[in-house]
Order: structure tokens, then C-alpha cells, then sequence
């Protein structure tokens, strides 16, 4: 998987935002790497700005019952 964008994404949001994410508890300087910086979501799933897709295991918050962005 392919992270350029991300990783220049990171850099500038860490100039930013603490921690270059929104909470302290997903801080990625304790367990290393570059977040995921997503750009949309489709169905189950996610994608970032790099283009990489992700399953979204976490649809409890909203899209659960229909997916993201339901073509209905």
C-alpha cells in the first residue's frame, strides 16, 4: 500500500492539530507509522487520499444499516 499523500498529509496536520490527529488516544507517535488520511467512504468500505481501500469494521457509528454514501 502506497502512503505518500498521507504521509505529507500527517506532516502538515501535526503543525496543526496536536499530536497531528483529533485525540490524544489515537496519537500515532506511541505505536509508529501514518495514520490513514480518508477521503471517502463507499458501501462497507473506506478510502484514503492514496487511493488504498479499507474495510470499515467500524460502522456503528451511523452507516451500520446502509453503507456509506447509499446509491437509494
Amino acid at each position: 500500500m502506497a502512503y505518500d499523500k498521507s504521509i505529507v498529509a500527517f506532516e502538515e496536520a501535526y503543525k496543526v492539530i496536536p499530536g497531528g490527529v483529533d485525540s490524544p488516544v489515537r496519537a500515532f507517535s506511541g505505536v509508529e507509522g501514518t495514520p490513514p488520511f480518508i477521503e471517502k467512504g463507499e458501501g462497507g468500505y473506506l478510502f484514503d487520499i492514496d487511493g488504498n481501500r479499507y474495510i470499515d469494521y467500524v460502522q456503528s457509528w451511523g452507516p451500520l444499516i446502509f453503507g456509506h454514501c447509499d446509491a437509494e
